[in-house]
């Protein structure tokens, strides 16, 4: 699985490598040449909106150390239970397409926490904007 897909599967609480349900298998075709098809891409439930700063706050004020998950990608590996390794995010920045030098880890790591976070947006987590 993918450091994206753990950090995501670790908000949502979805299992990794566990397979979605299969849809059932057509039975063999009958007589009707009219019957309607369905498109699957049309018909996939849109993400449900979740709470993600009620989760990853709840998640924060468990532990010892408080750690800076709005801002850092760093706190926001660690706080998803993630290696945040300069290796790790490496690993990340190609996931996610960084082009920029990995050697500059500062400009690296507000450019993943920011694709993180839009990643987390675009699977219906709710996520307070910075400036709120």
């Amino acid at each position: 699985m993918s450091i994206l897909g753990k950090i995501m599967g670790s908000i949502f609480k979805r299992k990794p490598d566990t397979p979605t349900a299969a849809a059932p298998t057509p039975a063999a075709p009958t007589a009707s040449p009219a019957a309607p098809v369905t498109n699957a891409a049309a018909t996939a439930p849109q993400p449900q909106s979740v709470d993600v700063d009620g989760i990853l706050d709840f998640m924060n004020e468990q532990r010892d150390q408080k750690l800076n998950w709005r801002t850092s990608i760093v706190d926001l590996m660690k706080l998803t239970g993630m290696d945040s390794s300069l290796a790790e995010r490496k690993e990340l920045a190609g996931e996610l397409g960084y082009t920029g030098d990995t050697s500059d880890t500062a400009t690296m790591n507000v450019w993943l926490h920011k694709q993180v976070i839009q990643k987390i947006k675009d699977n219906g987590g709710q996520i307070r904007d910075m400036t709120d």
